[in-house]
């Protein structure tokens, strides 16, 4: 029982009502202070305008942007002081120290940072990139060629080693360069803002996308972006200080050779002791490929690093990137060797290895329930040229259909044409250079859509198409079978496969790309 000297008689009972604007009556009047001292921040730093804007230029130097009523109220504090008043002196002494103790706190910190030693947790790393990073660490090496399958996390490794780099190297900056200049946003700078972010150093970088580079903010080092589309931008780059000494190559089997890559990297890479060439790729399928053979000739001073998913903790990858890999390598054993493995098994110079040239029966074609259409428009000497095909995602298998392949012909009867066969049941996703002739096209009454394209397009849906198994029945689609079987890379003077992909006899094969762009432009497909 309650002591009764504590109860109060005939004490009035607050209602749940009462309580509730009682409350609500509290939380009103935090709001008005709340209100009331962010007007007072917002007046103090408020940009102060007129004749006394004009007399604390003229008598202190400062620039206009930094004249704000909070200068007035200081500038009024030191005048009361110069005449003597102490606690105005006193105020201004204050503020002064404030400032003098918060600039030193700074510099110690920069200095701590500057003098520290920094090593990323290896655990970050997996256990096959370890004793690579101590030799990276070490400089034992001046080139480091990191190649492998897909999902070996060879970029996210020269990522997070460019980092530490970065962090223990004060005069030294990075280029990271890619084939096309437009591609690098969505790849090597985001992979280095990851980079960042799985280090802990993302207060420590300032990221920024126009122009694309990234600082770390203690020292003004530099992580630079360019693209080989542009070499005069990569011969523009003057840091302020100290030196480009990182350079990294990705997907260095895109770039036009050897000799391409040896002219950047001495337009880099100078005027420095220290420097670390850093180059990835998954090897192409051709075995004579230059990237392929590029690895293979001995040098003093470069190692060579192999890698694969294999090596990596399932739980880093996931399960959906490990049921895929499975998959492949259950359905089509020689692609998943190339994607996963990163083996070159390729023996000529043929762009598509997987090739199924058989009869296609009516009766297989009833069963497909996924078609897809594309069109490439031309007149002459190219053709305009119309795929219709099946894809089967679980066998990794595209079956081609139909084709109109045909010169000089206006896009009225090609669309007759289209129609006359019943093709109009599903989308035609059509090359967007012709807008005029996707509108041809829908104003004909047919589904047509433009591709959506855009950098890196043609080599990513290349790419995909390269990993799945064609089926072509010679009869019902003549043209796309000479011209998948007949494409082939181009060759040097000597005879060696060129990298890249020869834009000629290719109307069928772009027209498949088009129609398979939901799939095959999915970047992670590739990478």
């Amino acid at each position: 029982m309650a002591n009764e000297a504590n109860l109060i008689p005939q004490a009035h009972k607050i209602t749940v009502e009462e309580a509730s604007k009682g409350g609500k009556a509290s939380v009103e009047a935090r709001r008005k202070k709340k209100t009331m001292s962010a007007l007072a921040s917002m007046m103090i730093n408020a940009s102060l305008e007129g004749k006394a804007k004009e007399s604390i230029r003229d008598q202190y130097g400062i620039a206009d942007d930094d004249i704000t009523v909070a200068s007035a109220m200081m500038a009024g504090q030191i005048k009361a002081a110069m005449k003597g008043d102490s606690r105005a002196f006193g105020i201004i002494g204050a503020l002064a120290q404030q400032e003098e103790e918060k600039k030193a706190r700074e510099e110690a910190a920069q200095a701590a940072l500057l003098k520290k030693t920094y090593h990323m947790d290896l655990d970050m790393i997996p256990d096959n990139f370890h004793a690579l990073i101590r030799d990276i660490r070490g400089k034992k090496h001046q080139e480091y060629v990191f190649e492998g399958g897909r999902g070996s996390t060879k970029s996210s490794d020269i990522s997070q080693i460019i980092i530490e780099l970065m962090r223990n190297y004060h005069d030294i900056h990075c280029v990271v360069v890619r084939k096309v200049g437009n591609t690098l946003k969505d790849s090597v700078y985001s992979k280095l803002k990851w980079a960042i972010g799985m280090q802990n150093f993302t207060e420590e970088f300032d990221a920024h996308k126009s122009p694309l580079e990234i600082t770390l903010k203690a020292t003004g080092q530099k992580i630079y972006f360019r693209g080989a589309d542009e070499p005069e931008k990569i011969k523009s780059i003057s840091p302020e200080f100290g030196y480009i000494a990182i350079i990294w190559f990705e997907e260095l089997d895109q770039f036009n050779g050897e000799e391409e890559v040896r002219n950047i990297t001495q337009s880099a890479i100078r005027g420095g002791e220290l420097a670390w060439i850093f180059k990835s790729f998954n090897p192409p399928k051709t075995a004579n490929n230059w990237a392929n053979r590029y690895v293979q000739i001995p040098k003093a001073n470069m190692v060579v690093h192999h890698s694969t998913y294999l090596e990596v903790p399932p739980e880093w990858l996931g399960k959906p990137f490990i049921e895929e890999a499975e998959h492949l390598k259950e359905v089509n054993p020689e692609a998943y060797e190339h994607e996963y493995l990163g083996i070159p098994n390729g023996n000529g110079g043929n762009v598509f290895e997987y090739l199924e040239i058989r009869e296609i029966t009516d009766d297989e074609i009833k069963g497909f329930d996924r078609i897809y259409q594309g069109q490439d428009w031309g007149w002459f000497p190219d053709p305009a040229a119309f795929i219709r095909l099946a894809y089967m995602p679980a066998q990794d298998m595209i079956v081609l259909i139909d084709e109109h392949y045909v010169n000089k012909t206006p896009n009225k009867e090609n669309a007759e044409w289209i129609l006359q066969q019943g093709y109009n049941d599903y989308d035609i996703i059509c090359d967007s250079a012709e807008k005029k002739s996707v509108n041809d096209y829908r104003d004909l009454g047919l589904p047509a859509k433009a591709a959506i394209k855009g950098a890196g397009s043609v080599e990513y849906g290349m790419k995909w198409l390269q990993g799945r198994r064609i089926v072509i029945d010679p009869n019902r689609t003549p043209h796309a079978y000479q011209e998948f079987t007949q494409y082939e890379y181009e060759r040097d003077k000597e005879g060696n496969p060129i990298s890249g992909y020869p834009d000629a006899n290719n109307h069928l094969i772009d027209a498949t790309r088009y129609a398979l762009e939901r799939f095959c432009n999915k970047r992670g497909n590739i990478a």
